[in-house]
């Protein structure tokens, strides 16, 4: 069974110098269901903004807050085990003493890939995820890498 999916919006090497082979192109041209761990309705966090972002690319967002019914229009889960579809990406919005738990979660769920944002650093966990098969960004802004590979118009 394939697990990317071609999105045909987006064109590595398209308005960007970096190579059509950067992995990091690869991984946000190919995923589609990109699961926010940390999401929360507050419109001033970086969360919101950055998922608000990855909605108008085109990519399906699940929120993961367990205080939260629904953000952005999306219905929210407590955890990702919780959610009924296959995830592409776990993005997350935590901080870096909650990320072994939820890269473990990632893996049971067999997410695609665990992007740790900005300030987000935890070197096991992010060694844990590649030894299961992950792809892993760590402290990095999903939003700002997908700008620099795809630029919106």
């Amino acid at each position: 069974m394939n697990n990317s999916l071609d999105r045909p919006d987006h064109q590595p090497g398209q308005d960007s110098p970096l190579p059509a082979g950067d992995p990091v192109s690869q991984i946000l041209q190919n995923s589609r269901v990109i699961a926010v761990v940390g999401l929360s309705n507050r419109q001033y966090r970086p969360s919101y903004g950055v998922a608000h972002y990855l909605q108008s690319a085109g990519y399906r967002i699940i929120p993961v807050n367990p205080v939260e019914t629904e953000v952005l229009g999306e219905k929210a889960y407590a955890r990702l085990e919780d959610i009924p579809e296959r995830v592409d990406i776990v993005d997350i919005f935590r901080r870096s003493e909650f990320v072994s738990d939820i890269v473990d979660s990632a893996i049971r769920i067999g997410a695609r890939a665990v992007w740790m944002q900005e300030g987000v650093i935890d070197s096991e966990a992010a060694e844990k995820a590649r030894v299961a098969g992950l792809f892993v960004v760590m402290d990095k802004c999903i939003l700002k890498e997908h700008i620099k590979r795809f630029r919106l118009q």
